[in-house]
């Protein structure tokens, strides 16, 4: 770790005290998470008296985990893999468009019922990340590549903004089928990623929410055609080790523009701060910690799919 990580990771820590609030993840594995960084460093920059910890849960102990978070006086949950489907038999209430996703990766305590409300903020943090490229997927053509839980969320997110279409390419189509079932049969096409040439116009904005090219298979790219690239204006890489994927520089070697996944993980832990303490983090601070996470060295397994 760098003298400069070291440094930002030790301003934003939190002078704890009876009064602090505890807030944490849950899922297996969560030892590389930087959501701890994410966290820490919006509490310390806003002022909250609130503390982030990592908690391993394994399988079949989720709703004991969340009981006792509750008894505890957690404040509030963020859930990653494996756990974000069956949390939900273990919250109070489930927000609307969390159950229409069906996955929830955020519990907000309820403060007048004993139980945590089911958020799911990856899709809002797709949502920003992509507000911050000046990108609207109202009437675009969308093509996600991937049909996992990163593709649900994104899939989701066009039929909530009413893209104009969206295509799902992914090596196993019975996936993409699935998926195109649960979200739009009328607004999601499947397709097998050989067919990509059968895609319609000239202007694609491509989200890229398979895992290929995720660290240390940094070179894969999940479509290896030179044509497909000089089709796409803009592409959205969920990956975001390494910074610059291949993905990424073969959409603007064709001249198109790119970004990483880094500032969706930004976001999807902003709106559950935000959630939790009732408050608007304003956009300096993201930046801020957006800084503090370009220069952390990156681990390699913390995933929202």
């Amino acid at each position: 770790m760098s003298d400069s990580v070291k440094r930002n990771a030790l301003e934003s820590n939190i002078a704890v005290s009876g009064k602090t609030r505890v807030c944490g993840l849950i899922g297996d594995p969560v030892e590389h998470t930087l959501s701890p960084l994410i966290h820490n460093s919006l509490a310390a920059l806003m002022g909250i008296d609130m503390i982030y910890v990592p908690m391993r849960v394994e399988s079949g102990s989720v709703d004991s985990a969340v009981r006792g978070a509750y008894d505890l006086g957690i404040l509030g949950l963020n859930v990653t893999v494996p756990h974000k489907i069956t949390v939900m038999d273990a919250a109070l209430c489930i927000q609307k468009n969390a159950a229409v996703i069906g996955a929830v990766n955020t519990l907000v305590r309820d403060r007048e019922n004993k139980g945590y409300v089911g958020y799911n903020t990856d899709y809002l943090g797709l949502k920003r990340a992509l507000s911050d490229d000046g990108i609207s997927l109202k009437d675009r053509n969308v093509v996600i590549l991937g049909a996992g839980g990163a593709a649900r969320a994104a899939a989701f997110l066009c039929a909530f903004e009413r893209a104009g279409s969206v295509y799902i390419l992914n090596r196993n189509t019975d996936k993409a089928e699935a998926l195109c079932r649960d979200v739009d049969i009328e607004l999601c096409k499947p397709l097998p990623l050989n067919a990509h040439s059968d895609l319609p116009g000239d202007d694609l904005t491509v989200i890229q929410a398979s895992s290929v090219g995720l660290h240390p298979d940094t070179e894969d790219v999940i479509i290896d055609d030179e044509s497909f690239y000089s089709r796409i204006s803009y592409g959205f890489d969920l990956i975001y080790n390494p910074a610059e994927t291949r993905f990424m520089r073969m959409v603007t070697a064709h001249g198109g523009r790119a970004s990483n996944g880094l500032k969706m993980l930004l976001y999807q832990a902003v709106c559950a701060f935000e959630l939790w303490n009732d408050v608007r983090v304003p956009a300096d601070i993201t930046d801020r910690v957006a800084d503090i996470l370009r220069a952390a060295a990156i681990p390699e397994a913390e995933d929202i799919r």
